[in-house]
């Protein structure tokens, strides 16, 4: 099975000084699903920031689908690894969704009538394609989150980095996003406090703590080693 996502020794320092991972090593395989456990600070989303070169490593090595990050392969890396942030309102900022969805595939160059249809396709697959021509202002918390998505799926992404995906979503919200995750191909990342929905789509865990990976393994034995 290949890797989608290949770490070694990444280290990250903060302009103060602060070292905020520490030699992590890690690895995804295409298709498979991971939950990123641990506390607020612990490096969670740091790392995940690394995945498609919002943050570069200190020290250390990136490869995503083969390729090192590096600033020559960074545009298509970030083609790559898709970032569905906690908050959609982040993401969704077009007069439409049609147009939100098609931002991303009219910026890496295709014509409007391609990635027109790009974003209709997208739309289809997160069954958001009635909202096509409303404003996302307008949507509700669980309809934002999968428009972002949408946006993410247009440009053909070999990894999903979702972060906190059930904020602000009610119960029925959360088991909507989750069918519709377990619908999709890509290799997840899901930064989560949230360990039933981990449970549901990941059967193994990544535990942060103070920087370090602690613990690799099944969801429910990291959960019972750390008392999450």
């Amino acid at each position: 099975m290949s890797r989608v996502v290949d770490v070694k020794g990444l280290r990250y320092s903060y302009q103060d000084g602060t070292q905020a991972l520490k030699n992590i090593d890690f690895h995804l395989n295409a298709g498979q699903t991971l939950a990123l456990l641990g506390a607020n600070g612990s490096g969670k989303t740091t790392f995940a920031l690394h995945l498609n070169g919002i943050l570069r490593a200190t020290a250390g090595s990136i490869s995503i689908d083969g390729m090192e990050m590096n600033d020559a392969n960074l545009r298509q890396i970030r083609r790559r690894v898709g970032l569905v942030f906690q908050d959609s309102d982040n993401q969704l900022f077009m007069p439409t969704v049609l147009e939100d969805v098609a931002f991303g595939p009219l910026a890496t160059g295709q014509t409007p009538q391609e990635a027109t249809e790009r974003a209709q396709e997208a739309l289809g697959k997160v069954g958001m394609a009635h909202k096509a021509h409303k404003a996302p202002w307008h949507l509700s918390a669980g309809e934002k989150k999968r428009v972002a998505i949408a946006g993410i799926l247009a440009g053909d992404p070999r990894l999903l980095v979702l972060d906190e995906p059930t904020t602000f979503l009610d119960p029925p919200g959360q088991r909507s996003l989750a069918e519709l995750l377990e619908s999709l191909p890509q290799a997840r990342l899901l930064i989560t406090h949230d360990v039933p929905f981990a449970r549901r789509l990941a059967t193994e865990a990544v535990f942060f703590q103070e920087g370090v990976i602690a613990a690799r393994g099944p969801i429910d034995d990291i959960v019972r080693e750390f008392g999450w």
